[in-house]
């Protein structure tokens, strides 16, 4: 008997030879139901018809074995042929030589887009060069979606939904209670017009309107409008007669226009935008001023109507001429230390607050001293003018008027606060003077009153930062410190609170725009930042920094384009935020004051 060995994915057939014929052979195919063996030989046996084993000395006929063993492997080729020893492994199937994308049913635009933004080593990622959100790219993209909405609007319903009106604007009263309206007393949805003016029954209030009556896509016949008939004809459908309107002559009808958006949505798209401002990052001027006090009672810069900045460093005075460059030394104090600076309204003079409660006033002309008043018994911190009448605070929490044509040290003495009073603005227009303490305080006196008009203890911190809009009668912004740090606005007609912010970092002075319904703000603890907001909305439209300290002090330029900003690492930062003033009186969106409208002669 004779061992032939086979591979495991070539089944063996068993041979068998008659006794009649030697030389006859049948090839018998293994069955199909067999699972492939996981061996990795099989031995196959050559068996007598007779069942007994033959000989090992009788000869295997080759012919017969290789004949039926190509029949074999032709029968098992056309069979689906698993692996051996991967029992478990599905065998990838081939449909062709090559693959060829179906773009049927694909948004191939869309699927790019979707591809996530993930750069190589080498390319450094778009998202660290993006603006800040709140800025310049936040106008550009709220006048991006303004346009979008209004030609949206305009391309679906046409002039057939009007914009949603505040409740105040509401037109609703002037419908019938019984007509088709989207808007069931609910002001401030937007309402569909009615189709009529039928009598019908309105669903309760509560429940979200349904789909109008009026067919958006089908349009009146104006022939047909005027004759009364309700009936509506689609566009383009053999029922509209043309006959009776006669030829469209009008040049800037959809009939004759090329593009699928609306006439009046293409001039609104091609009307010339207004230009987002930009403000500089950077400020385009720093001075070095030593001395200068990290402390936040206090009030060491501002700047004058003779375009003189006048700052506090240490026990003495220097003015800085902005048309010039020139530096000058006003005053040295030699046994005492400047706590507080301010200038007239208009003139050449300016007062100076002392740590030992004195306050003197100089000629910046002839940097001479007038006089020196008595009167605090304490350091006074903040200053105040309105004409002729002086206001300055002190630690010792009181404010004195002080009339500076007369030789009385004081006319009037305001006792409100209960601790250090650390801000003083006069509002001139209104006759009102506003003042802010350590004792988390805000008072609003009216004239030379010795009675507060108002006191608002809204605030949770010291308020230092006082500024009165000058566009808006007794509106008054208001800020306070570390444990506060929200902008608020008042009414100081009713004394309420009518918006408020929270910036997120300690307030330490507020100055309102002269040219726009604008306002900016500076900040310590803990991003010590200088933003410009827009009013009403409060959106921020530039943040600068560049301090590495507080941003204590804070004054505007005459023509109020330019601030400089101080703080105690000692250097003096000079910003453009605004831009000029218009030639009628009344820049950007601001109102004006009455009187700003006759200041320009020609």
């Amino acid at each position: 008997m004779t061992d032939t060995h086979l591979e495991p994915h070539k089944p063996s057939p068993i041979v068998t030879r008659s006794m009649d014929d030697p030389t006859a052979t049948d090839a018998i195919s293994p069955l199909d139901n067999d699972p492939p063996s996981t061996a990795t030989r099989k031995r196959s046996h050559i068996i007598p018809a007779n069942g007994h084993h033959r000989g090992a000395s009788e000869p295997v006929d080759a012919a017969a074995l290789t004949q039926a063993l190509h029949g074999v492997e032709g029968e098992a080729q056309s069979r689906e042929r698993t692996p051996v020893g991967s029992p478990s492994r599905k065998r990838q199937r081939i449909y062709g030589d090559r693959f060829i994308p179906n773009r049927e049913g694909r948004d191939l635009q869309a699927s790019f887009s979707l591809i996530p933004d993930i750069p190589s080593p080498a390319t450094p990622s778009k998202s660290k060069n993006r603006t800040p959100h709140g800025e310049l790219h936040f106008q550009k993209t709220e006048e991006a979606n303004r346009t979008f909405s209004t030609v949206l609007r305009q391309g679906v319903f046409g002039s057939t939904v009007p914009q949603p009106t505040p409740p105040h604007l509401s037109p609703d009263a002037a419908f019938s209670p019984t007509s088709h309206s989207t808007t069931i007393n609910d002001p401030s949805r937007a309402r569909t017009p009615p189709s009529n003016h039928t009598s019908t029954s309105l669903a309760p209030a509560s429940l979200t309107p349904s789909t109008p009556h009026k067919n958006m896509f089908t349009y009146m016949s104006p022939q047909h409008h005027r004759n009364g008939s309700s009936r509506l004809t689609p566009h383009g459908t053999p029922g509209s007669r043309r006959s009776q309107r006669g030829p469209n002559m009008d040049p800037t009808s959809d009939l004759y226009s090329t593009s699928p958006i609306h006439f009046d949505s293409q001039r609104l798209l091609l009307s010339p935008k207004k230009t987002p401002r930009a403000v500089s990052k950077v400020p385009f001027k720093v001075l070095d001023a030593p001395d200068l006090a990290d402390d936040f009672y206090l009030n060491l810069v501002d700047w004058g109507s003779s375009n003189n900045l006048g700052v506090g460093l240490g026990s003495c005075v220097f003015m800085w001429n902005s048309g010039t460059g020139k530096v000058t030394k006003l005053c040295d104090l030699q046994d005492d230390i400047v706590t507080s600076v301010s200038w007239i309204q208009r003139g050449s003079h300016v007062s100076i607050g002392t740590s030992k409660g004195l306050v003197q006033i100089w000629d910046a002309e002839r940097c001479r001293r007038l006089r020196t008043m008595t009167g605090h018994t304490a350091r006074v911190g903040a200053l105040a003018w309105n004409d002729h009448i002086l206001s300055s605070g002190s630690r010792d929490r009181s404010i004195l008027h002080r009339d500076v044509r007369q030789p009385d040290q004081w006319l009037r003495k305001l006792t409100g606060h209960k601790q250090e009073v650390c801000g003083l603005r006069w509002n001139a227009e209104d006759g009102q003077l506003a003042s802010g303490g350590n004792d988390n305080q805000l008072m609003v006196w009216d004239k030379l009153n010795a009675n507060p008009l108002w006191k608002l203890t809204n605030h949770t911190a010291a308020v230092k930062a006082i500024a009165w809009s000058p566009h808006q009668h007794h509106l008054l912004a208001s800020g306070g410190g570390t444990a506060d740090r929200r902008i608020k606005f008042w009414n100081t007609q009713t004394g309420t609170c009518v918006n408020e912010i929270d910036t997120g970092s300690q307030v330490c002075n507020l100055a309102w725009s002269k040219n726009s319904n604008e306002l900016v703000s500076t900040h310590g603890f803990s991003q010590n930042q200088i933003v410009v907001w827009k009013y009403p909305s409060m959106t921020q439209v530039a943040s600068l920094t560049g301090h590495t300290y507080r941003v204590l002090y804070l004054a505007m330029s005459p023509d109020g384009q330019t601030v400089v900003t101080g703080a105690g690492d000692e250097t003096l930062r000079f910003w453009k935020c605004f831009n000029k003033r218009e030639r009628n009186g009344i820049g950007g969106e601001g109102v004006g004051s009455r009187m700003e409208q006759w200041s320009t002669i020609r």
